[in-house]
Order: C-alpha cells, then sequence, then structure tokens
C-alpha cells in the first residue's frame, strides 16, 4: 500500500512538473513562432497558418540600409563569447590550480578575497573598469569588451573547489614523469573535472553573450557593436516591425540554445555533483 502511495505521489509529481515546463517553455515558443508568422498573424494566432522567413529575410537585406549590421554583430558578438569563454578557462584553471595545491601563507586569504568580492554586484565595478578602459585608450574597440572579463572570481572559486577533490596520486604520478605544471593543469586536471569546467565554460559563455550594460558604455560604433546592444537599438527605433524584432531575438538566444543541447550532458553532471 505504501509503494502504491509513493507511485502515485510520483506520477503526480511529474504531471505537475511537465504542466510547470510548459509554462516555462511558452515564451520562447511564442517568440520563435512569432518569428516566422505573417505579420498578420502574430497577436491572432498562435500557430501560423503557413510558415515564413520574411522577417529574418527584412532583417538581413535592411541591414545595411539602417547602419544595423547584425550578420557582423553576430560574429563579434561570437568571437567575443568565445574569447573571453577560453580566457576565463584557463586563467581560472592556473590560478585554482594554485589554490588547492600548493601551499604558501597567503591562500587562505587570496581565496577568502575572491569569495568576499563575489559578494558585490557586478555594475559596482563599472565606472572604475570605465576609467580603466579609458586610460588604456581602448574605449570603442572589441578589447574593451574582453579585457575586463578574462578573469572570474566565480570560476576559480567553482575549480578550487573542484581541484581539491582530485587525488594528489594524478600530480605525483605525473611530476614522476617529469611532467610540467602547465602539462598537469591541462593535460590532466581539466580532463578530470570537465563537468565543473562545462558548467564555468556555459555560464561565462551566456553572461558575455547577453551582456548589455558594458558594451552600451564602452561601444559607440555600430560596427563594433555585439548583438544584444545592435538589437536594442534596432528595437528602440523600429519597434513597429515587430515580426523582425522577434526575428532578432531568436539570432540572439539561438547560440545559448545550441550551446546548452550540445554540452547538456557534462553540464547536468556538474550540478548534480554541485549539489552533493
Amino acid at each position: 500500500m505504501t509503494n502504491k502511495k509513493i507511485q502515485s505521489g510520483n506520477v503526480i509529481l511529474h504531471i505537475v512538473m511537465f504542466f510547470l515546463s510548459l509554462i516555462w517553455l511558452y515564451p520562447y515558443a511564442w517568440l520563435f513562432l512569432a518569428s516566422v508568422k505573417p505579420s498578420a498573424e502574430i497577436y491572432t494566432r498562435f500557430l501560423p497558418t503557413r510558415f515564413t522567413l520574411e522577417h529574418f529575410r527584412f532583417i538581413l537585406e535592411s541591414a545595411e540600409r539602417m547602419n544595423r549590421p547584425f550578420i557582423r554583430a553576430f560574429f563579434i558578438s561570437l568571437f567575443v563569447s568565445v574569447t573571453v569563454t577560453v580566457c576565463v578557462i584557463i586563467t581560472s584553471a592556473i590560478i585554482s590550480f594554485a589554490l588547492s595545491k600548493y601551499r604558501f601563507k597567503a591562500r587562505d586569504g587570496i581565496f577568502n578575497f575572491i569569495i568576499f568580492q563575489m559578494v558585490f554586484p557586478g555594475f559596482m565595478f563599472t565606472i572604475p573598469l570605465y576609467i580603466l578602459m579609458r586610460n588604456m585608450h581602448l574605449l570603442n574597440s572589441l578589447a574593451a569588451l574582453i579585457v575586463p572579463f578574462i578573469m572570474s572570481g566565480w570560476g576559480i572559486f567553482m575549480m578550487t573547489q573542484s581541484f581539491r577533490g582530485t587525488p594528489n596520486d594524478y600530480i605525483e604520478a605525473a611530476k614522476m614523469d617529469g611532467a610540467s605544471d602547465m602539462f598537469i593543469i591541462f593535460r590532466i586536471m581539466l580532463p578530470l573535472n570537465n563537468s565543473v569546467i562545462a558548467i564555468v565554460g556555459l555560464f561565462t559563455f551566456i553572461g558575455v553573450w547577453d551582456n548589455f550594460m558594458w558594451p552600451l558604455i564602452v561601444i559607440q560604433d555600430y560596427y563594433k557593436m555585439p548583438l544584444s546592444v545592435l538589437l536594442a537599438s534596432f528595437n528602440h527605433e523600429y519597434g513597429a516591425y515587430i515580426g523582425p524584432v522577434m526575428a532578432g531575438s531568436v539570432i540572439q538566444t539561438l547560440p545559448m540554445v545550441l550551446i546548452f543541447i550540445i554540452f547538456r550532458k557534462a553540464f547536468l553532471q556538474g550540478i548534480s555533483m554541485s549539489l552533493k
């Protein structure tokens, strides 16, 4: 009798979670369908009578006329996001290895400082970073979108915690074979902690891809803007074109969806390990 109650409870829980997931997915489904509907059906029908790519075509064909180089902005966003993600993984791995596997006097102080600075919201550092970029003459350049974010306190914290759980036997065996620290970090530590690497990489990529305030502050040239800022400027000036706005939003979110689908296994493994 008890087992039947447990099974009934699990069935009810799964049904509730299924309907909650539908509610969570509904806005993105509406967004995607609105981008492929005829303009007259965007507000009147959920499912279109026919599918069309006219809104995507409008964005691409009108880009130069509207001074909105969307394709260029897409690749700028991709380049910046990938570059920052790779830099964060590399710098976090090197620093985390030192904090987790080496003993030195300032180790605990540095780690506690990293945790302490994570408490403050990122916008508090906007003005100091802007002044730094201005003094380095990097304003209105792609370097201004990359340099301030090549290190991540959260990434260092996550990797340090994961590296601490890696047995030292691997490191000692590699050193006996003459391996350098860099070899140990990139050929041993990273593969053994690939789930945490996936989490850090995924969240870093999404954070940079969706970043809006910082690029808006440091970039003035339309031909150097990332996609998030360029789409916002388009929405502000051409908000009446609801179909192209939805198409642009789909383009903005598509890379994140694809990346999550590709790396979902490692991401879910890392989340489960973190919860344990």
